[in-house]
């Protein structure tokens, strides 16, 4: 028995993302945590997330040859991420799509940040499972638009992470690279937090970070450090 809860039809998520599956337990499935179900979406998430880094990879190489290939590895990490998937997840409101347990439903899982990007992927993956190559790029470009248009094509897109601007502002000042430790991780293996450290030995600076990823900790914590760090030295 699972809770209370209006989960809409999957055929208004097609009609969202502009694709209508031959198999629709395909979709059903690419819509199922793991806390509904063992057919879940993990592994249409790890497919989808290959597709979607190829998307996105060839949109920018063809939206502007002067891109390099650190501005290019920059940009795609930055719309392939967590936070852009949200705001995808977001547009055409997928949560209200995902079959869910019990348990994620009282704790938000709902509205999770981490289900959501997941779902997302793993909704990708579905599309080119069922359709293929050139049904999967449509359906993202299409959702990606907004995002890949010029003048949304924000700086921050484009800008470098947190740990490159502190290693390059550490190299700057001839001082030894950062050091980064996992502290703690903590939950269930489906939705872990990771607590990383920053430390700038020279500088006596030690910052921390929490996110769903180590990378994301880690991103935290520098972007604390570079802040103190520039302090430090009167930036």
């Amino acid at each position: 028995m699972h809770m209370n809860r209006t989960v809409l039809d999957a055929s208004e998520l097609e009609k969202r993302i502009g694709y209508v599956f031959q198999n629709k337990a395909v979709l059903r499935r690419a819509l199922t945590h793991r806390s509904f179900s063992a057919d879940h979406n993990e592994r249409l998430e790890f497919l989808g997330d290959s597709v979607l880094n190829c998307v996105i990879g060839s949109a920018l190489f063809l939206r502007d040859k002067h891109f390099t290939e650190g501005v290019l590895s920059r940009a795609r990490a930055n719309l392939v991420c967590e936070k852009a998937l949200n705001e995808i997840a977001r547009e055409i409101d997928i949560g209200a799509f995902i079959l869910l347990g019990d348990g994620e439903i009282k704790t938000g899982g709902v509205q999770r940040p981490s289900i959501l990007a997941d779902a997302c992927e793993a909704v990708f993956g579905g599309v080119f499972l069922d359709g293929g190559f050139s049904a999967a790029q449509e359906v993202i470009l299409r959702l990606y638009e907004p995002i890949l248009t010029s003048a949304a094509m924000a700086h921050e897109r484009l800008d470098k992470d947190a740990k490159t601007k502190l290693q390059e502002y550490l190299q700057g000042l001839r001082y030894p690279l950062p050091e980064y430790k996992v502290l703690n991780i903590a939950g269930a293996a489906h939705r872990q937090v990771f607590h990383c450290s920053c430390s700038i030995a020279r500088l006596g600076i030690v910052e921390l970070g929490e996110g769903t990823s180590r990378r994301a900790a880690e991103q935290i914590a520098a972007e604390k450090a570079l802040q103190k760090a520039m302090q430090a030295a009167g930036s």
